[in-house]
């Protein structure tokens, strides 16, 4: 039994995998999930967010600062306050000393803001006893449509400044088909948020800029070995080289992606529910990203082509070789 432990020695060491013969049917899948990801975030198109459902950052709502000292703020008891308020989205994070927290909530519609606010500052004194409100800001849905816009506006330079990293370092259809990749990433994580009505806020554009960041890390590991195959198999056709550089790096690809699914399984799990909507986009976009480097990303280089130069492959040097 012991030789079957670690799990990983159970993985076959070299593999030889025929992605591309399945590249038509998964090119159809993947326009279809785009298209179908679009309605659902679009329609109906009502600003600021669409489709989405817009948080308390993109949709405008009430900010309390409150202090309990000399004792610290229960976080879970306000928060379960507010909940039974039937206030809408609630928000309770710590800020600055234990003592005091910040709290945001919508302001339920037909409501006085004013009228929200003193309902719920005598639920929080009656539920966590002397309290102290430091501030009380309105933010109103102008504010919240323009930082919806800059969080768009964040996301597309992101995958802008990676067309031009790739087209740096290998070449301009390395580069689309990085894009188109993350351009099918992002859709289809936006399609998520909507179809399961999970809450767009900020910390879903962080989760987004991050499935961005992991997106492309997975799909330059899957290049540079193409690079590699493309210099030393001269001969041999485009389509057997990438599934040989796919078959390459794949392990490497499955092991990283499952280390960070396990990671964000169990935030998911212990995390509450704070947590929980950001890590079910992290696990999607984890496995959406590994897909779009094989089945998206690379068969945008077959259908354009790639130029083969003269120059000699690099051979790849042992672990502890010296220099």
């Amino acid at each position: 039994m012991s030789k079957y432990w670690p799990l990983i020695k159970v993985l076959p060491i070299k593999t030889n995998f025929r992605f591309v013969a399945f590249s038509r049917l998964a090119a159809i899948v993947s326009a279809v999930a785009v298209v179908v990801s679009l309605g659902f975030t679009l329609f109906p198109f009502q600003p600021p967010c669409g489709g989405l459902s817009c948080g308390i950052d993109f949709k405008g709502g009430t900010l309390l600062e409150i202090s309990t000292a000399p004792k610290a703020v229960d976080l879970s008891l306000a928060r379960k306050t507010l909940d039974a308020q039937n206030i809408g989205d609630v928000q309770v994070q710590a800020f600055g000393e234990p003592t005091t927290a910040m709290i945001r909530f919508q302001t339920p519609e037909g409501v006085a803001p004013a009228v929200a606010v003193d309902k719920v500052k005598a639920a929080l004194v009656q539920a966590l006893g002397p309290v102290t409100f430091q501030r009380a800001d309105v933010v109103g849905p102008k504010v919240s449509g323009e930082l919806f816009q800059s969080g768009i506006l964040a996301l597309g330079l992101a995958i802008g400044l990676m067309l031009l990293y790739i087209w740096f370092r290998f070449e301009l259809q390395f580069g689309v088909g990085a894009v188109v990749g993350l351009f099918h990433d992002v859709i289809l994580t936006f399609g998520l948020i909507a179809i399961f009505k999970l809450e767009f806020s900020l910390t879903t554009i962080a989760a987004i800029l991050t499935i961005i960041g992991y997106s492309m890390n997975d799909t330059v590991v899957v290049f540079d070995r193409l690079r590699e195959n493309l210099r030393k198999y001269k001969s041999m056709p485009l389509g057997e080289v990438i599934d040989l550089s796919i078959n390459e790096t794949l392990s490497r690809t499955v092991i990283t992606g499952l280390t960070a699914v396990l990671a964000l399984g169990g935030l998911a799990i212990f995390g509450g529910p704070t947590l929980l909507a950001f890590s079910l986009i992290m696990i999607f976009g984890i496995i959406i990203g590994t897909y779009s480097s094989i089945y998206v990303a690379a068969p945008v280089i077959l259908l354009w082509g790639v130029k083969r130069g003269d120059e000699p492959a690099e051979p790849l040097k042992p672990a502890n070789a010296r220099p």
